[in-house]
């Protein structure tokens, strides 16, 4: 809803860089005071007024808000925001009858939902990001939507629009998500310079050992379970049986193209393998890390079929 509404006053302020916002609250507005704020000023100059919480309004304030809805003032817009349901519905369909534009702003709660907001956000801005760079984005990031928006702005700006893997890792380096898992993904897929090079920089800046063992236990446990499930059953499908979310069976099933079940048990002995080193079992986690990732790239190349 606030970016629906910071549109708004973007759009207004286009036209007039000078245009006064008004914010009101139910609790704040008493009859008149809608009628005194949207009439003419002596001194001029365009108004944005913004009703927060419409849906608390009382009957006589949505009559009010009606009335002039019905004949607004060409210098001043008005912006009802309303969370949806029945309670102030007579508001919003008073205001659809009279001609205003209605910006619907459904709840976003899926995984799929947040990587097309993101997604959406990177276009906003003039950028590109692949799905899986905002799927890796998101996990570093979050679910908040403000937090994710600031994200693509910031990354739009600072990178010139195309945005990779190594620009989200860059400036998330703190987070041990996108590490982790960014090493897992590489391996998985045969990359195995690509792989290495995120698990030294992963190392470097202070991603625990036993972080980057649980992503690539993780991502191998992943191909099992999907590689496991009836082919071409779709990702809705599976999704309750094997306890991972859609977007991530459908990354998994592209990944799978690469291997056997021979390959993928000789990965879980390797990450078996790892997971028993960085835990004391080796001198040098780093270096069984190194080994770990390799094995996996190998093991990724027997290639009997699934």
């Amino acid at each position: 809803m606030e970016r629906a509404v910071g549109d708004v006053v973007a759009a207004v302020r286009a036209r007039d860089p000078e245009i006064e916002v008004i914010d009101l609250v139910p609790g704040g507005m008493e009859p008149g005071r809608l009628a005194e704020l949207t009439s003419p000023s002596l001194f001029g100059g365009g108004k944005v007024v913004v009703i927060r919480s419409a849906q608390d309004l009382g009957k006589d304030l949505i009559a009010e808000v009606l009335r002039y809805a019905k004949d607004p003032a060409p210098d001043v817009a008005l912006v009802a925001v309303h969370p949806g349901g029945v309670k102030g519905k007579a508001l919003v369909e008073g205001l659809t009858r009279a001609g205003a534009r209605k910006i619907s702003c459904p709840k976003i709660t899926k995984a799929g939902e947040r990587i097309d907001f993101l997604r959406a956000e990177f276009r906003r801005h003039g950028g590109k990001i692949s799905a899986d760079g905002a799927r890796t984005l998101a996990e570093a990031v979050g679910n908040d939507l403000r937090e994710l928006a600031a994200a693509a702005s910031q990354l739009v700006a600072d990178t010139g629009g195309k945005v990779d893997d190594a620009a989200i890792a860059r400036y998330y380096k703190g987070r041990a998500e996108v590490s982790g898992f960014a090493v897992a993904d590489k391996a998985i897929e045969g990359r195995l310079a690509e792989a290495l090079e995120q698990l030294r920089w992963a190392l470097a800046t202070g991603v625990a050992p036993v972080l980057i063992v649980s992503a690539l236990a993780q991502g191998v446990r992943g191909l099992a379970k999907v590689g496991g499930a009836p082919r071409g059953a779709r990702a809705a499908a599976l999704a309750k049986d094997l306890g991972m979310p859609p977007w991530k069976i459908e990354r998994v099933q592209k990944q799978l193209r690469g291997w056997s079940g021979d390959g993928v048990a000789r990965a879980l002995t390797a990450v078996a393998t790892a997971d028993a080193a960085v835990k004391g079992a080796a001198a040098d986690p780093a270096y069984a890390l190194e080994k770990a990732v390799s094995d996996i790239v190998a093991a990724r190349s027997a290639r009997s079929a699934y």
